[in-house]
């Protein structure tokens, strides 16, 4: 019979120190949509810096237009300084993205603030355009545009 040798140092376990949590803010959370993007939208009632998929808004959106249409509801409410948001978002071109943010943005007030749903809906801030892209049929060009005609 052979004996093993046992190992005979005592096991050292390592201290684990607890990182800290991160602050948990309270957010009101919200869809929006327009053609084919979908955003969802995180409004925060704090002051920071409104991002949308990862990025700043203004990197985002470097047209001044566009990040006026996204902070419509902010700046109609007078909050743009009071609050900021999160979001992110699929599909479409920058057009119907911006513009499902914004509902995304008033649908969001309105679950913070009832009261504001109908001083959004007179700005048409809660109004969802559900106008799409007709589908192309067959034996057209496009959707409803037809080959040429020739008569002989």
């Amino acid at each position: 019979m052979t004996e093993t040798k046992k190992d005979t140092k005592p096991k050292v376990t390592k201290e684990v120190k607890a990182e800290p949590k991160a602050k948990i803010e309270k957010y009101y959370y919200a869809l929006g949509r327009r053609k084919t993007a979908i955003a969802t939208v995180r409004l925060f009632e704090s002051k920071g810096t409104s991002t949308v998929n990862g990025m700043d808004l203004k990197q985002y959106f470097p047209l001044k237009s566009d990040q006026k249409v996204v902070n419509g509801p902010l700046i109609f409410l007078e909050k743009l300084s009071d609050f900021y948001f999160t979001s992110k978002v699929k599909g479409g071109g920058k057009k119907a993205q911006r513009e499902a943010i914004s509902l995304g943005i008033a649908r969001a007030f309105v679950k913070s603030d009832e009261t504001l749903k109908a001083t959004l809906r007179k700005a048409s801030f809660m109004t969802r355009d559900d106008r799409m892209v007709e589908r192309k049929k067959t034996g057209r060009v496009k959707a409803r545009k037809s080959h040429q005609f020739s008569k002989r």
